[in-house]
């Protein structure tokens, strides 16, 4: 069924909420949703991303519904943006397309005690510090080699490890999610190739849109949380994102080569091969999850020592030690991951495989998962806009517990293809256009700036006033770029 059918067929359950209705394609089990404004479904009109909602809708054992943030662009067998959570007490499948190709992508934001005039005059030199002390772009390595023994261990033991190690805190640890470490991972699900390219590769940037940014606090919407969260307007912050880089690449491929032929094993039909998946409890998917669970414990490292490469690169720069800078950790949460967790579905509690596919744990306030310091105000959750106009701070709602598995959006989502990004930026100099607004941007390519550019992405303030809005997650601040360092 073409995906402009399908726009025909959706039903406007309120002002930012839309039912693809099972009946709309056959084998739906399930309704989907989608989270956006009227506007929003209209760009939607001519692409796939609402045939990947109806597609994950048939996957056996999905409860709820099949779910799509107001991010929501085309992916890998599940949109961008897309949620849902199956019951592996009724058959209940892992896709590795849920996931995506970068297990863990994700965000970390540091706090700091400096305001933007304190940094202002010293904004070239921190750029071109950044630029010098992070290694960023395809294929380049970092300045942590682990031997196989070691990266095992990382692998098994995420940021605890490194904390052992002394490459992090004890706050750092307290202030990721799932204390940055997925129980349940297994390194020697990972082949041979997995792990050589991840032995140089942790405490690196990457490629894409993959970024480090000094930012400052914009405005404050919500005083109460902003303070849980140590955030002040005119603050400066830095945003981390980045994810398992070619590890987790590998682990991603290396499980869809192991799932081909899985799903006609055990009688499952699916309407699109990029959806491979396996029974959670079957052979199969304990192999995925268990190699999945390891790709997410490398990217929650991965973040953690560029946070050091950060911190040291201020002090640098600031001539204080970081803690003198108050540069600490707010908060890291995963993009891409699978997680079995308890949700109530149909007025019972039930433990469910939640897919987040471009999507991001919103917990609120009160649930035991949200770190104790922030227990009273909800789980920060971090969305990073584009690199000309701003990123925001929210905090998880009940909203999200009861209508998306606790799950909000990850971030403004994409408008243009990079092709159609390359394309719009001809004759033009994206660098030049935002040094014009008082941004530094720095990356390994101009391409790399090119395929990045503001206009690629949509609107993160339109993206947030939706999820606001649903109650998924609730505004808390708003922050504004003044460094962007890419790949």
């Amino acid at each position: 069924m073409a995906a402009t059918n399908l726009r025909d067929r959706l039903e406007r359950i309120d002002a930012v909420r839309w039912r693809i209705p099972r009946a709309a394609r056959p084998g739906m089990r399930v309704d989907g949703i989608v989270f956006g404004t009227e506007a929003m479904m209209d760009d939607l009109a001519t692409g796939e991303a609402l045939e990947q909602v109806a597609n994950v809708a048939c996957l056996p054992g999905i409860r709820g519904a099949s779910l799509a943030m107001p991010d929501i662009h085309w992916g890998y067998g599940f949109c961008i943006g897309g949620v849902a959570a199956t019951d592996p007490s009724q058959g209940g499948v892992i896709s590795p397309g849920g996931v995506g190709y970068d297990i863990n992508c994700g965000v970390r934001l540091l706090r700091s005690d400096l305001g933007e005039a304190d940094v202002r005059p010293l904004l070239h030199d921190l750029a071109a510090a950044l630029q010098a002390n992070v290694p960023a772009g395809v294929g380049t390595p970092g300045r942590h080699h682990f031997a196989q023994r070691e990266l095992r261990r990382l692998l098994e033991g995420g940021v605890p490890y490194l904390r052992a190690l002394g490459f992090a805190s004890d706050d750092d640890v307290a202030c990721c999610e799932a204390y940055g470490r997925i129980d349940g991972a297994e390194a020697d699900a990972l082949s041979t190739r997995a792990l050589e390219r991840g032995a140089d590769q942790c405490g690196t940037l990457g490629s894409g849109n993959h970024f480090v940014e000094v930012q400052v606090v914009d405005r404050v919407e919500d005083p109460l949380a902003a303070e849980r969260f140590g955030v002040v307007e005119g603050q400066v912050c830095v945003l981390i994102h980045t994810g398992s880089r070619g590890l987790g690449y590998q682990v991603c491929d290396d499980a869809l080569r192991a799932l081909r032929g899985v799903p006609e094993r055990y009688g499952i039909e699916l309407p699109d091969r990029q959806l491979a998946c396996a029974p959670v409890h079957s052979d199969e998917g304990r192999a995925y999850l268990g190699g999945m669970r390891a790709a997410a414990n490398f990217a929650f490292c991965n973040r953690q020592l560029l946070t050091g490469l950060v911190r040291e690169t201020f002090e640098g720069v600031f001539g204080r030690p970081w803690s003198a800078l108050g540069l600490e950790l707010v908060y890291d949460v995963a993009h891409n991951i699978a997680k079995v967790e308890r949700h109530h579905v149909g007025g019972e509690a039930v433990e469910v495989c939640v897919h987040r596919k471009g999507a991001t744990r919103a917990f609120p306030a009160g649930h035991p998962d949200v770190p104790a310091r922030y227990r009273d105000v909800g789980q920060p959750v971090i969305v990073p806009g584009d690199m000309g106009r701003a990123s925001w701070l929210l905090a998880g709602s009940e909203g999200a517990m009861r209508d998306a598995f606790g799950s909000s959006c990850h971030g403004a989502g994409r408008a243009l293809s990079r092709k159609a990004a390359l394309r719009a930026a001809k004759g033009r100099d994206v660098r030049a256009e935002l040094a014009a607004r008082g941004i530094e941007a720095r990356a390994a390519s101009r391409r790399g700036l090119d395929e990045e550019q503001p206009d690629a992405y949509k609107d993160v303030d339109d993206v947030v006033d939706v999820v606001h809005q649903a109650d998924l997650s609730r505004k808390v601040a708003r922050l504004k770029p003044l460094v962007v360092i890419k790949g």
